[in-house]
């Protein structure tokens, strides 16, 4: 379970978010709102990128300001662009290296980057370099990344925004066979009919919190307010 209490985050006095109080407990979970809203920053603060200025988040009752390393492996993160995301020139060689970093052993990581690979059908991006990879693939590299170190929660800064359709429904059929809970920030409202709850955020605010039609609906309406 995932509860922010009271959290608020500000950088030179300006809030980027205010007072946010939410308890998340859904298995897909949608974040939207307008550039500049804070939607990205509530998503840093799952996972302890981003520490709240005042309150407190807790991801199944550890602290992300006192227990951010066990935080980092409960929640992964997929950030927008795979690019800031990806390390090694070597496909295998990136996806095995959270494992080393928490002390599996050479043939562990072998067959956990087989296994992997396997179930989701990339055997053959295994010895790819990682800079040739497609948008498409890239995109995936990063969540494989991610999801090679089992996280119980996976949280996805619009994994979508710069592929094309092909590969935009390779991301979506990935997605849709995970069992961790998701959390995702998209502009793409076709993405999130399907899930259990969208949040939206204007002004570094919750402005609106329910089923994916109504809070989509809540959303249409505050922007056509605005024009």
């Amino acid at each position: 379970m995932i509860r922010i209490d009271n959290a608020s985050v500000s950088f030179d006095n300006l809030y980027a978010l205010k007072n946010i109080h939410v308890t998340l407990h859904e298995k897909r979970i949608g974040v939207i709102g307008s550039n500049g809203s804070g939607k990205s920053t509530f998503s840093r603060l799952i996972n302890g990128l981003q520490l709240p200025s005042e309150g407190k988040v807790e991801i199944d009752h550890l602290s992300t300001c006192k227990d951010g390393k066990a935080i980092r492996r409960k929640v992964g993160f997929v950030f927008q662009n795979p690019d800031h995301q990806i390390i090694f020139p070597i496909v295998e060689e990136d996806i095995a290296f959270g494992l080393q970093n928490i002390g599996y052993k050479k043939a562990e990581i072998h067959q956990k980057i087989d296994d992997l690979l396997a179930a989701y059908g990339l055997t053959h991006l295994r010895y790819r370099k990682s800079h040739l990879l497609s948008g498409g693939e890239k995109q995936l590299l990063a969540i494989l990344s991610v999801l090679v170190m089992e996280p119980t929660y996976i949280v996805l800064d619009e994994p979508t925004i710069f592929l094309d359709l092909k590969n935009k429904k390779k991301i979506v059929q990935l997605m849709e066979r995970l069992h961790q809970t998701i959390i995702m920030v998209t502009h793409d409202l076709d993405l999130l009919m399907h899930f259990d709850r969208v949040l939206v955020f204007e002004q570094g605010c919750l402005v609106a919190d329910d089923i994916p039609t109504r809070s989509i609906k809540a959303y249409q309406r505050l922007i056509d307010d605005q024009l």
